[in-house]
């Protein structure tokens, strides 16, 4: 599998191949760099912790991801063991991963989580559709999620991807995305045909 990126990827041009998967893994970032979104890898693993070790306690949300290395690595094996992962890699380095756990829920846990580095430059918002157009595809009815009341952006981006609050325990909001959204049809047309923002 590689993971070099060529720039002069133009996936709206794409029409698709009978190959590809639900969503097309070649992305321009918003700073026209090109972002390659595959599924999980076994060779993944150090890269995928090293993204995570130095993250700051700013970006931290309801616990995670974990604070130490050693919690860090077991969040992520059960994420691995239970979930569908998904990685974000520019130039051969994990950016972002997202997740849906555990596989047998009709409506599994959502996380996403992008390298602060990348933030604001629609890497985590394509992590989302690539996690939402693969659980529609393998068949579960929704995706939940546990979100901080006062992490606006996040809210602002579920938000935009379909995902309604539905319950509230003090500052924390549940929020669903059931699979009946149109978005849930958009994510998975190839580029071409996609309405943007798509």
């Amino acid at each position: 599998m590689t993971t070099d990126t060529c720039p002069a990827w133009d996936p709206a041009e794409c029409e698709g191949t009978t190959g590809c998967p639900p969503r097309c893994p070649r992305f321009i970032d918003k700073r026209g760099e090109p972002i390659l979104i595959e599924p999980y890898d076994g060779d993944r693993f150090e890269g995928l912790v090293s993204m995570y070790v130095d993250y700051p306690e700013v970006h931290r949300s309801m616990g995670v991801p974990p604070v130490t290395r050693e919690h860090i690595e077991s969040w992520l094996e059960r994420l691995i063991d239970r979930g569908y992962n998904v990685v974000a890699a520019h130039e051969g380095e994990i950016v972002g991963h997202a997740a849906y756990s555990p596989c047998s829920s009709l409506e599994p846990q959502f996380v996403v989580f992008v390298d602060p580095d990348y933030h604001e430059r629609g890497i985590g918002s394509e992590l989302c559709r690539h996690v939402i157009a693969r659980a529609a595809d393998n068949g579960h009815e929704a995706l939940v999620l546990d979100v901080d009341g006062d992490n606006e952006r996040a809210i602002h981006v579920y938000r935009r991807m379909g995902f309604e609050t539905v319950d509230r325990s003090g500052n924390d909001l549940r929020m669903r995305l059931s699979f009946d959204e149109p978005i849930v049809e958009t994510v998975q047309l190839p580029p071409a045909e996609r309405p943007a923002n798509a």
